[in-house]
């Protein structure tokens, strides 16, 4: 591929079901969950395939960035409006950062495995050749309510058409939804500028694009609400395509999921952090940063302990936890 190729970050979110080690002020992409390296170092690290590495972030965590990404560009979005807002204004930033780039998006807080700067690559250049919106939709290995799907059309080779997207489903949709070989949303994108910007014209982002080419940034935020990029663009998008990719993949968007990244005991048992203790305790996800917990007689719990705050949750209902934020942030204590 002739043009540069510029990986994108999106590191501006807190990560609301990462509860309590997640907060306001620390957000999930600078944990190091179970590892030296922080997640943002981690993604980071792992987009070497690209020419250039750029960092998205709102205003509060900025002055970290440097501490995990000492290398990338950072780019600071004036508001936190989700996703949306964020991914035009670091594109159009971007576009005028390089010559003539193709841009991949990598949301910071992923688990992947070998085989994925391949499909980065291979998705990006579809991007490039065909001047097509591009989703990338991981093979599922299991039915889950957790995730968003795609359903993919006409086979085009290296892509498909991308038929719909569809939101989280419940378990006799989700199964279906692997049954008829629909692929999940894993929020990975490749484009070019301008195929981003003409899709966006024409969609709640408008007066975003407009105001950023008219050069005046803060009033162009103003006149757009928080909305996500799949909702604003992907989903409207006339011809979007999909990449189908088969590497290992997950989300670590919540407490269950550290059973399927990280080894478990021979009961079932997946513990982060300090050795805990347990008594006919079986099928439990426990995460401290270092106070020991012991559980006895329980199964199926996600049991975190982080600084000052403790979080019980059946790992079933794990996606409940920003129940749990929403009401922290109406008491100020988030």
């Amino acid at each position: 591929m002739d043009r540069p190729l510029v990986a994108l970050v999106l590191a501006g979110g807190t990560g609301t079901r990462l509860y309590p080690a997640s907060r306001s002020d620390r957000p999930k992409q600078f944990l190091p969950l179970g590892d030296d390296q922080s997640l943002l170092t981690a993604t980071v690290s792992r987009a070497d395939f690209a020419d250039h590495v750029v960092v998205s972030t709102r205003p509060a965590f900025a002055d970290e960035i440097s501490d995990h990404a000492p290398d990338a560009d950072v780019v600071v979005e004036p508001a936190a409006k989700d996703t949306g807002p964020a991914l035009v204004y670091a594109t159009h930033r971007i576009a005028e950062l390089y010559d003539d780039p193709v841009v991949a998006v990598l949301p910071s807080d992923h688990h992947v495995g070998d085989g994925f700067a391949e499909a980065v690559v291979r998705g990006a250049r579809v991007a490039a050749d065909t001047d097509r919106l591009v989703a990338f939709g991981v093979e599922p290995t299991r039915p889950d309510t957790g995730y968003g799907y795609i359903e993919p059309g006409l086979d085009r080779g290296d892509y498909h058409d991308l038929d719909a997207f569809h939101e989280k489903p419940d378990a006799d949709t989700a199964t279906r939804y692997v049954e008829e070989g629909y692929l999940w949303n894993a929020g990975m994108f490749a484009w070019t500028p301008e195929a981003l910007f003409s899709a966006a014209t024409d969609s709640p982002l408008g007066p975003l694009v407009d105001a950023l080419d008219a050069g005046d940034i803060d009033g162009g935020f103003e006149t757009v609400e928080p909305v996500s990029i799949d909702y604003a663009v992907m989903e409207r998008a006339a011809d979007a395509a999909v990449v189908p990719v088969h590497f290992e993949w997950d989300d670590l968007g919540s407490w269950d999921a550290l059973e399927r990244i990280f080894d478990a005991d021979a009961e079932g048992n997946v513990a982060l952090g300090d050795d805990p203790v347990f008594v006919d305790a079986a099928d439990n996800v426990v995460a401290t940063d270092g106070a020991n917990v012991s559980l006895v007689g329980v199964s199926d719990l996600a049991v975190v302990s982080w600084g000052d705050r403790v979080l019980v949750v059946p790992k079933a209902e794990a996606q409940r936890v920003r129940d749990v934020v929403a009401r922290l942030k109406e008491r100020g204590r988030f």
